[in-house]
């Protein structure tokens, strides 16, 4: 921070040179690399010496040397220097997110309340609300990972459809109106379905009525709060076993999510966080509100924190293991002598060990009760760091 102006461009100019050698060895000539070293030694000891001519004298030989081992070679300037590093960093991190860490948001509430999802609040009842004004927003937001929509149909608008628009870590749900223009609400289909005007228009259009909005309806009013932002251990899996009680992260290849409308969320091939309540050998059976395994009661700490069904830190209670209702046709345990054992057949190759995943918030949750098993191939991680928002009471090491 406080070097000479001078010595601060000789050092990068010694490491410019060193780059060079190590970018362009293989088209070098062996007397130019011995030249250029020879010069970097140079202007290392003059340097050293302190001494500001010499310091000089050399810096130009380096340039020199350097621009006349190659044909055509110009030393880069510093918006290319920059360029270069920034890239070197996207690369860096693509690498990490590939093989060691990768982000991940919750964008359900099966999970609660270990871990919030993308929840939507509305506030259509109360005449003439507005969002609050924009510093109020942004500490919300920064703080909460809560933002404020206030969407009102400009003119009379028909619903053509409603789509999932989600893509990277970012949650959203486009309604496409017959005019062509469209409206997008920052939720997963999920949540935006709880939303009272769209599940309105939702199920008019599956009773064959044209969903609809007059003039000054209000398509959202309200706040949504994010969904968690985990970080996901994708190195664990590889060196031990997964363990019962641990939350951990799945894609849904080859998994059977689709199908009754109610599911229609969870496509395959998308990534989903669950506990993982079984490994390959264990029988399940739910007897509501308790998680049976192996002929007697769960006994990791986070399964029996679900069973005990009482209040976390901020108040929010655990509502117990739920034999299924209501889409529960879709399910096996709506009978609770059903049980399950999952598959550990050796024959079949390890990628074929079967998990069971059950969401903390049972009546809520669409998981292995409905779908079956997770398979040791769909399995990413454990989920081991919230990282934000800051106030959700979960910030830190996920347990």
């Amino acid at each position: 921070m406080f070097k000479p102006r001078w010595k601060k461009e000789a050092q990068l100019l010694l490491k410019g040179a060193k780059k060079f050698l190590h970018y362009k060895r293989d088209l070098l000539a062996q007397d130019r690399i011995d030249e250029i070293e020879s010069r970097r030694a140079d202007l290392k000891a003059a340097i050293k010496a302190k001494d500001l001519d010499a310091v000089k004298e050399s810096s130009k030989q380096v340039r020199n040397t350097c621009e006349k081992s190659l044909a055509h070679y110009r030393q880069p300037d510093w918006l290319q220097e920059n360029i270069e590093v920034f890239w070197v960093a996207i690369v860096v991190a693509l690498g990490i997110r590939a093989y060691f860490l990768q982000p991940f948001r919750i964008p359900t509430g099966s999970m609660q309340p270990s871990l919030n999802g993308i929840v939507a609040t509305t506030t259509h009842e109360q005449e003439g609300w507005d969002k609050p004004w924009i510093g109020k927003r942004a500490v919300d937001f920064v703080f909460s990972g809560r933002s404020y929509e206030n969407i009102i149909a400009e003119k009379d608008l028909n619903i053509r459809d409603i789509k999932d628009a989600s893509f990277f870590l970012f949650s959203r749900t486009k309604i496409f109106f017959d005019d062509g223009s469209h409206v997008v609400i920052g939720s997963p289909p999920n949540e935006a379905g709880r939303i009272k005007t769209i599940a309105l228009a939702k199920e008019r259009k599956r009773r064959g009525i044209t969903p609809h909005f007059a003039e000054g309806d209000p398509i959202f009013q309200g706040y949504l709060t994010s969904g968690d932002l985990v970080l996901v251990d994708k190195v664990s899996y590889h060196f031990r076993q997964p363990k019962r009680g641990e939350s951990f992260v799945f894609d849904t290849r080859d998994i059977k999510t689709g199908g009754p409308a109610s599911m229609s969320s969870q496509d395959g091939g998308t990534h989903y966080i669950k506990r993982l309540v079984g490994v390959p050998g264990d029988e399940l059976q739910v007897k509501q509100p308790e998680l049976w395994v192996n002929g007697t009661i769960a006994q990791e700490e986070t399964l029996q924190r679900v069973m005990a069904m009482k209040p976390d830190p901020k108040g929010k209670p655990y509502t117990g293991y739920a034999n299924p209702k209501g889409q529960g046709q879709f399910s096996p345990f709506r009978d609770p002598n059903f049980s399950v054992t999952l598959d550990n057949d050796p024959e079949k190759g390890n990628n074929y060990r079967e998990f069971f995943a059950l969401g903390d918030n049972s009546p809520e949750s669409l998981d292995s009760r409905y779908w079956g098993s997770v398979k040791q191939y769909n399995l990413v991680g454990p989920a081991f760091l919230s990282l934000w928002p800051f106030t959700s009471g979960h910030w830190g090491l996920i347990k």
